[in-house]
């Protein structure tokens, strides 16, 4: 079951929801990585949203082809908004700016690296990565 975009008017595009099966990985890796998307799916430096269990999670794809994945959720607002941040970069570090309060998060660590006066949080990052076009989340890996 290949999961479906939807793209409102105003809003990034966000998958309806995750398949459960992965034909391209082996038997043993199947069972712990979990297929989102296609690559194909996914707009350079422009967010995209996935629900993964109860857990939202914000997809994005770099300029660089890197691919990187942090909770959906802002811990500053607490509204699901980071897949419709500003992608950018600080000191060569990827980053995304919550479109909420401005807070800016590194894409690699989750970090906030510019907590503008609030006290400092950060975003779980999940490992991700892709095979044969197909873009994959590692089940529970968030750190």
């Amino acid at each position: 079951m290949t999961p479906t975009l939807t793209t409102p008017s105003t809003a990034s595009p966000t998958l309806a929801s995750p398949s459960l099966s992965s034909p391209a990985l082996a038997p043993q890796l199947a069972a712990n990585w979990l297929r989102l998307c296609t690559l194909a799916d996914l707009e350079v430096e422009r967010g995209c949203a996935a629900l993964v269990g109860q857990e939202q999670v914000a997809l994005f794809l770099l300029a660089d082809g890197d691919l990187r994945a942090v909770d959906n959720h802002d811990p500053y607002s607490g509204a699901n908004v980071i897949s419709r941040g500003i992608v950018g970069s600080r000191g060569g570090r990827p980053t995304i700016a919550s479109p909420m309060y401005k807070q800016v998060f590194d894409l690699r660590s989750g970090t906030c690296v510019n907590t503008r006066g609030k006290q400092v949080r950060r975003l779980r990052v999940w490992p991700v990565r892709t095979l044969d076009g197909d873009v994959y989340l590692l089940r529970g890996g968030a750190r």
